[in-house]
């Protein structure tokens, strides 16, 4: 079995449908069907039996999807140390990166970065940060990029700092936002348990919820329309002067602050390709020139 075999029980198995399989593949349904085939004949087991609710897996397909993840591991690992092996840095960096680092600042690091090292290749999974630090944990990837505090006993380098703040059109007071229409967004959990935290020190009763929309970009642009006050990340709304902002602050008078990170474990120092992106990013001010 090649590559794209064990890549396809992986996918399968995640998926457990045999259409979203294909399109995340890039392959037509009966090409799929027919590499299913193969392995099962290559095998003389079934791997896959099709049902009303989708795919399942035999135990030997279980099996076989358990050998899929250890085969790509190494796979990976070999292609790693063949690339580590030559004198120019090249070969894949695979990034975890939170959706808000996706949007606004992973395009020009990485143009930056290719500006010194035009070999390297990159293979970039988003998300929510609780999923892309999951990536980090389970190896899935050289290197993430998170925002909020994770349990983490790996190396990692703090990105920036950004401040809560409650944020509106017109000036509001914080005494006054259990009344007024609150714009809520989509976010990590982290975030979420923050704010939450936050409102139930200041007050007795639930917000005032007015919009609910997908993400923090949404709720910044209802906000500069005046339909309703958002608690946004500082970075987000650091370019809109005529934004009026309060800064959340905790019962000590500290500001809530969160924190991006840069996560890795220690052992992909050993690929240059890694160890040079992380020195990169090292000598950057990633906050202010990113």
């Amino acid at each position: 079995m090649d590559e794209q075999d064990w890549t396809i029980l992986k996918v399968l198995y995640e998926k457990k449908n045999i259409t979203k399989t294909a399109e995340s593949l890039y392959l037509s349904q009966p090409s799929l069907t027919k590499k299913i085939q193969q392995i099962e004949k290559k095998y003389q087991v079934v791997i896959v039996k099709r049902g009303t609710k989708g795919v399942h897996f035999t135990p030997q397909g279980e099996y076989l999807v358990q050998c899929a993840d250890e085969m790509l591991y190494r796979l990976q690992q070999i292609k790693d140390t063949v690339s580590n092996m030559s004198e120019e840095v090249s070969g894949t960096l695979r990034l975890g990166v939170s959706n808000y680092i996706t949007r606004h600042k992973l395009p020009h690091l990485l143009k930056l970065f290719r500006e010194q090292f035009p070999k390297v290749n990159y293979k970039v999974t988003t998300g929510w940060s609780k999923d892309v630090f999951n990536l980090v944990y389970n190896g899935d990837v050289h290197i993430g990029m998170v925002r909020g505090d994770y349990q983490w006993s790996g190396s990692k380098i703090l990105l920036f700092e950004e401040n809560l703040c409650v944020t509106s059109l017109e000036k509001i007071e914080l005494g006054d936002l259990p009344a007024l229409p609150r714009v809520e967004y989509e976010t990590d959990v982290l975030l979420k348990t923050m704010i939450d935290n936050w409102w139930r020190g200041e007050f007795s009763q639930p917000p005032f919820i007015g919009m609910e929309v997908d993400k923090a970009d949404t709720c910044k642009e209802m906000i500069l329309n005046g339909l309703g006050y958002g608690i946004l990340p500082s970075v987000l709304v650091q370019e809109h002067q005529n934004l009026n902002r309060i800064i959340l602050k905790d019962r000590k008078g500290n500001p809530i602050v969160r924190r991006t990170w840069m996560l890795y474990p220690e052992k992909y120092l050993e690929i240059k390709v890694v160890k040079e992106f992380i020195e990169f990013v090292k000598k950057l001010d990633f906050k202010s020139t990113i």
